[in-house]
């Protein structure tokens, strides 16, 4: 079985470093990047991305005007809502590229793959 490398960049939990999945090459020039994506998905995430730092930015303007906590707290939920919304696209993506293409690819690499999915989904869903 594959082993897979965590990242220490950060004092957060990273997710894996990129396993052997079949793009590879994509990733080894510039670091991790998407094997393919679609421009229509990614303006969509782009909006949304913007979307949301907006909102982030309202919830920091109402915390300082000391405004009622459940409405603080309404606006959280509409940013974990966006954010999930995100997150699904590029599950969506990864699931259709990348993981597709390591699957396909070999034993190894489907295996590699299959780790990562399921360390994705494990971590996701806490």
């Amino acid at each position: 079985m594959t082993t897979v490398k965590k990242t220490r960049s950060s004092k957060r939990s990273a997710l894996p470093q990129h396993v052997e999945c079949g793009c590879a090459t994509e990733h080894a020039a510039s670091g991790r990047r998407a094997l393919a994506v679609d421009p229509d998905a990614k303006e969509r995430n782009r909006n949304r991305l913007r979307r949301i730092e907006g909102q982030v930015r309202g919830l920091q303007r109402m915390v300082d005007e000391d405004r009622y906590c459940a409405d603080i707290l309404t606006q959280i939920a509409s940013v974990h809502e966006a954010l999930r919304s995100v997150g699904r696209e590029l599950m969506r993506n990864h699931l259709r590229h990348c993981a597709a293409t390591a699957i396909r690819a070999s034993d190894q690499q489907a295996d590699a793959m299959y780790d990562e999915l399921v360390e994705m989904m494990y971590r996701n869903s806490r």
